[in-house]
């Protein structure tokens, strides 16, 4: 089969690194350190893939704008602490080699901040295997197409050879606005129905049926 997408671009948290579960936590215990009501957890998972201001604007739309820095440093406080505890999930580093071993070009957009996912690459080792990444602090964040349409424009590849994989309507609703295919996983923050209702490609509900996927459609 011919290769359909010469760009594949992956969402990173909750859909490389098995980490929902810590950012929605570290959402929780900040809230917890300014005194405020803890946000339901369904909205805390919401957020993910957001930059991290408009998470908290999301998550807990009471704090006053004047308290963002604070909560701010209280969530990175929290998240930081036990990031290098977090693991890749199974067979995504082999996934990741496999594709670049293809000759597929591979990208990640984010909603964590460049500091933060520079980080990440590192302890995770996939760094070499990208050839473009954009993190949320660096231009519009999602479901904004801005990171979309840099990645293509810097790596020369047009929308219709560019396949999203994300966890998150977020990430499925700016492949839509950049004219891009969008590829879902149930298995991170946001739930099997509400990806399904964005209408990807597919809605794949494990790591290994993400790696089948790819390796047959891609």
């Amino acid at each position: 089969m011919a290769e359909r997408f010469e760009l594949i671009v992956f969402d990173w948290d909750g859909t490389l690194l098995d980490s929902a579960a810590a950012i929605v936590s570290s959402i929780l215990a900040a809230c917890r350190d300014l005194g405020l009501p803890e946000p339901p957890e369904s909205r805390a998972r919401h957020v993910i893939g957001l930059g991290l201001g408009d998470a908290l604007r999301h998550a807990v739309p009471e704090l006053p704008e004047s308290d963002y820095p604070r909560m701010v440093e209280r969530y990175r406080h929290h998240y930081l602490s036990r990031d290098h505890e977090l693991t890749l999930f199974p067979g995504a580093f082999e996934m990741i080699e496999s594709l670049a071993g293809r000759g597929r070009m591979l990208a990640v957009a984010t909603g964590k901040s460049r500091i933060g996912l520079n980080r990440a690459l590192e302890h995770s080792r996939l760094g070499p295997y990208f050839h473009a990444t954009r993190c949320a602090d660096e231009c519009f964040s999602k479901p904004h197409p801005a990171m979309l349409e840099q990645l293509m424009d810097e790596l020369g590849v047009v929308p219709e050879r560019a396949l999203m994989v994300g966890d998150t309507t977020h990430d499925l609703q700016m492949a839509k606005n950049a004219g891009v295919a969008g590829l879902a996983v149930s298995f991170g923050a946001h739930p099997r129905e509400v990806l399904e209702a964005e209408r990807p490609l597919a809605c794949v509900h494990t790591p290994q049926a993400l790696s089948s996927w790819l390796h047959e459609n891609a």
